[in-house]
Order: structure tokens, then C-alpha cells, then sequence
């Protein structure tokens, strides 16, 4: 995990090593919210942008299957690769439930999907000591997939058409030049006297102020979830 603070506002961005990704979706307590997670976390989706997703969206290609995101930030369209476990759950979901083919396959606020991010980070903040954990939110699962697809080579051109960037300054800045984890840990040991062995049971965090598990986020959420 690394950790940057924000220019302008409290709290930190984030971004999660392919492992942590990982271990977040493994936390989804039910189907609805491993959809929520995996269409951020493996698509790139924003918030809004989840709430909208219907199992029609889902399209076969030449190209592989993708997600069609119809109205995106400033109203624009997209289509966005979709891995194939998320895909066969979309479809499963679709067959078996009792719902009109346009209702949501997340059909909640915006809100609840930030409740449930950040109380997934929460019970990794319990279960790892690492307080990183707790200034998680849902764009960092965003940035998290651009900065991987650029450390996997994908073309930056692509990674703008999917994620729906269309300001190069802007996505150079906050992606190009962002490195992930796995891309410091790989330096880093590069440098004979640094030992970057992963630790042991957990994700190596720290907690520079000590504290404990605290019913409040950085995020600023707290009390009961939806």
C-alpha cells in the first residue's frame, strides 16, 4: 500500500498492491457488494457509475466481453474491459433474480457504496494493524486499476479511453507519474542494503499514532452501514 496526501483537502490518496486488491474483494460480505467492488476495483468504475450498471450493459465483443457505461463523468460513454469471473456473475445474477432487466445489479445510494468500502477497510484495519487501511475510499479503487493497468504496460491512449479520461495533463500527472506499490517494492530492492522481503500476516502497515480500532474512518463515516 502506498499513501500520498491530498493537495487541497484532509485525508490521503491511496493505492493497493495487487494483493491488497485482492484481500478487499475477498471481504465482500454478499454478492451485491462483490459486484460493487469488482466493478471498481477491476473496471474502474466511479461510484455513480456502479449504481447504474444493468445486466444489459454487459456486451460480448471481438474483443472480449465490456461494460458499457452510458453515462460516465460529464455525461460520456465508454466501454470497459471485464474480467471473466465478474463477467459469469453478472450473468448469473442476471438469470436468477426477480427483477426487471434495467434495475441496477447495485441498486443502492452512492452513499452505501462509500459505507461499504470504507467498512471493509475498517475490518482489514483490524484484521492487519496497518492504518492505511482506514483513509481507503472508493476512487482509490479507481486509481488503484489505472495505475496497475499503466505498471502492466497497457498503452496510456487505452487506459484514457476506458477509464474516461480525456485530459492528458491531468491523467499523466496523477497516473503516469504515480508508481504502485509493487513498482517501489521492485526498486527498492534493487538497493543491496534494503531488505523488502513482504512481511509475515499482514500487510506490513504501521500505526504512527498508536491507536486502536476507532469506530470513525478518515473517510469520516461512522454508525450503522447500509
Amino acid at each position: 500500500m502506498r499513501l500520498e496526501d491530498y493537495d487541497e483537502r484532509d485525508g490521503k490518496k491511496v493505492w493497493l498492491d495487487r494483493a491488497e486488491v485482492d484481500r478487499l474483494l475477498g471481504v465482500a460480505t454478499d454478492t451485491e457488494r462483490s459486484i460493487a467492488f469488482r466493478l471498481m476495483a477491476r473496471c474502474g468504475l466511479r461510484r455513480q457509475e456502479v449504481v447504474d450498471v444493468t445486466p444489459p450493459d454487459l456486451v460480448a465483443t471481438d474483443m472480449g466481453p465490456r461494460l458499457r457505461v452510458w453515462h460516465g463523468k460529464g455525461d460520456k460513454h465508454r466501454e470497459v474491459p471485464v474480467p471473466g469471473d465478474l463477467k459469469t456473475t453478472i450473468q448469473v445474477v442476471a438469470e436468477q433474480r426477480d427483477a426487471a432487466s434495467d434495475t441496477p445489479l447495485v441498486d443502492r445510494s452512492t452513499r452505501t457504496i462509500q459505507r461499504w468500502v470504507t467498512r471493509a477497510a475498517e475490518e482489514l484495519y483490524a484484521e492487519t494493524g496497518d492504518v492505511g487501511w482506514t483513509y481507503l475510499g472508493p476512487h482509490d479503487l479507481r486509481r488503484t486499476w489505472g495505475t496497475l493497468l499503466v505498471e502492466s504496460s497497457v498503452e496510456p491512449g487505452m487506459i484514457m479511453v476506458w477509464g474516461g479520461w480525456d485530459d492528458w495533463q491531468t491523467f499523466r500527472e496523477h497516473y503516469l507519474g504515480a508508481y504502485s506499490p509493487e513498482m517501489e517494492r521492485r526498486q527498492a530492492a534493487l538497493v543491496p542494503w534494503l531488505d523488502q522481503r513482504a512481511p509475515q500476516g499482514g500487510s506490513g502497515g504501521s500505526n504512527p499514532k498508536g491507536r486502536g480500532r476507532e469506530t470513525t474512518s478518515q473517510n469520516g463515516y461512522s454508525g450503522q452501514y447500509q
